[in-house]
């Protein structure tokens, strides 16, 4: 799909530093000049050119010809998640959730075509690439953006899919847009989301989504386990009761 035309307001420069820092994730934690360059579409020069503010600002570091984010880049986003307020609301259910099932809990939002992570309580760690707040997957193949998924508006839906990469991740995922929207379908009549090894394997999770007080979807919490759970059975009811009390304290 085509990006649409920017506005007169637009400020390009501003666009690609955002782009080049967004170059950087999970798992690209390094790049080259080359690797940014060729990630966001930049000539070297203009590449290294916004790496180098960023290292002079503060915002990355700069070794053996590699470049990294620092920690500095986080005050990015602080003021989007004291803003939120939902992180610090959801954080003691999320540990009581977890001391409960003696399994890993999570909350996050819908961003774009990605969920990203906004808290989390760890019991251990399934996937390869640790999850820390901040950690961003495809909607489409996790129970968190199932949940979020499965309450867009029809026009949000067909949005969604024409923007999104499905790419699966594992050999199990589903990534057929048709098979996907009839799951979605089954995933907003039952109040929940199950993924069985879709985003990695041997990783199982359900979700479930919170509301504001308008019944607005603004989040969903998940419970991970291990393909030794039957995630539907045994964490529903729990997953369920934490998100009724996430939303009964939002409410407030």
């Amino acid at each position: 799909m085509a990006n649409p035309a920017p506005s007169d307001q637009f400020v390009q420069s501003l666009a690609r530093g955002l782009a080049v820092i967004e170059a950087f994730g999970a798992d690209r934690p390094e790049l080259t000049l080359s690797e940014v360059a060729e990630a966001t579409g930049l000539s070297r020069a203009a590449a290294r050119r916004f790496l180098l503010t960023l290292v002079e600002l503060g915002f990355a570091r700069q070794s053996d010809g590699r470049f990294a984010l620092t920690p500095r880049v986080l005050r990015l986003g602080t003021a989007y998640l004291s803003g939120l307020g939902l992180p610090e609301i959801a954080q003691p259910h999320l540990e009581r959730l977890s001391a409960t099932v003696g399994e890993s809990t999570s909350a996050a939002v819908l961003d774009g075509t990605d969920i990203v992570y906004v808290a989390r309580v760890a019991t251990r760690q399934i996937m390869t690439v640790g999850i820390t707040v901040g950690t961003r997957f495809p909607a489409f193949a996790t129970s968190m953006g199932r949940a979020l998924l499965a309450d867009l508006e029809p026009d949000q839906l067909d949005a969604f899919f024409l923007a999104a990469d499905l790419t699966a991740p594992t050999e199990r995922t589903i990534a057929d847009e048709k098979q996907l929207r009839k799951l979605l379908a089954q995933v907003r009549q039952q109040g929940y989301a199950y993924n069985d090894q879709e985003l990695a394997p041997g990783l199982r999770a359900v979700a479930t989504p919170i509301r504001d007080r308008t019944g607005r979807p603004v989040a969903a919490i998940n419970i991970s386990s291990t393909t030794a759970h039957d995630p539907v059975r045994e964490f529903v009811e729990p997953l369920k009761e934490a998100a009724a009390a996430i939303c009964a304290d939002l409410a407030e």
